[in-house]
């Protein structure tokens, strides 16, 4: 499998996003205090690539809500199935890793939920940071919290701890 990588600078940090040739397979956070690592056989530049960080400085400057970038992440069929709920969750809202098991209809798979989160390969474009605690309090993001913040700010959804303001049941 061939993978094209290119580098796009966020208010977030520098993203490297990898894709093959006709949809995105990741999008990685920066490391701690290191440059991404690049891999001898991954070509830069493509126009998936091209079209991808378009749409995500559209979406950085608040221009763009609705990602159309074709997305092939790796993940069991479980997984899978709670992205594409995530994908669901509209820019401006969030809901509760509860909401997200209900949604794939095992309601006891909260936990579940919370793992695939934690491993998904495509974040922002897959929105697992609109998912959050039941109580409304931001919990685990692989890219960090700080980003989680950020990213739910960009959105215009406040972070500050108010026990109505996520109240979803």
């Amino acid at each position: 499998m061939q993978l094209y990588f290119d580098i796009l600078s966020s208010p977030i940090g520098n993203l490297l996003l990898l894709a093959q040739e006709f949809a995105l397979k990741e999008i990685v956070f920066p490391p701690d205090d290191h440059e991404h690592e690049i891999q001898d056989n991954w070509i830069q530049g493509s126009e998936l690539l091209e079209a991808t960080k378009k749409e995500l400085k559209a979406y950085f400057e608040g221009h763009l809500k609705e990602f159309s970038v074709q997305v092939n992440p790796d993940g069991t069929p479980f997984q899978i199935k709670i992205w594409k709920e995530v994908m669901s969750i509209p820019f401006g809202s969030v809901c509760s890793y509860q909401d997200v098991a209900n949604g794939i209809d095992n309601s006891s798979a909260c936990r579940a939920v919370g793992r695939a989160n934690s491993q998904n390969p495509i974040p922002i474009i897959i929105p697992c940071h609109r998912v959050i605690g039941k109580s409304g309090k931001l919990t685990g993001y692989s890219g960090g919290l700080h980003r989680k913040e950020e990213l739910l700010k960009l959105e215009g959804i406040e972070t500050e701890e108010n026990p109505n303001q996520y109240k979803l049941f």
